[in-house]
């Protein structure tokens, strides 16, 4: 993952890269305090988190196919706008699971899982918030 990341980082300007990282830290901070104040379960609606990746997945492939046709600027920043959201969802939604205390969580055997789940929406979260703070 790290040296995807730093694949994918080279791409950008390092202006880019710092600001997204700043980002992604105040968007991962913000998100754990809501889920240990917030009286919202996030663990009882995994119908809609399903939805929402397969939604993220069909507009990946829509943005491709096009894409691959002309250059839409807005259509990138549409599909990176509705990535970050989606795995910000996502992150509440793990980050939940493991604190418990929720219709669903997961058993202290699993952390490790829910730790990588938790590090694997971060690293999103950031792949999509460098596409819109890094295009040129």
């Amino acid at each position: 993952m790290a040296f995807m990341m730093g694949t994918i980082a080279s791409v950008y300007s390092t202006r880019a890269v710092l600001i997204t990282m700043v980002i992604t830290a105040i968007v991962a901070i913000i998100v754990t305090v809501f889920c240990f104040q917030t009286k919202v379960d996030f663990t009882s609606c995994t119908g809609l988190f399903c939805v929402l990746g397969i939604v993220v997945m069909v507009t990946g492939i829509i943005t491709a196919i096009v894409l691959s046709f002309k250059y839409i600027a807005w259509l990138h920043m549409l599909y990176a706008a509705i990535g970050a959201i989606v795995f910000t969802l996502f992150l509440a939604y793990n980050t939940q699971l493991v604190l418990g205390n929720r219709k669903n969580s997961i058993s202290p055997e699993e952390y490790v899982y829910g730790a990588l789940e938790i590090y694997m929406n971060i690293v999103q979260i950031f792949i999509f918030l460098l596409q819109i703070v890094g295009r040129s």
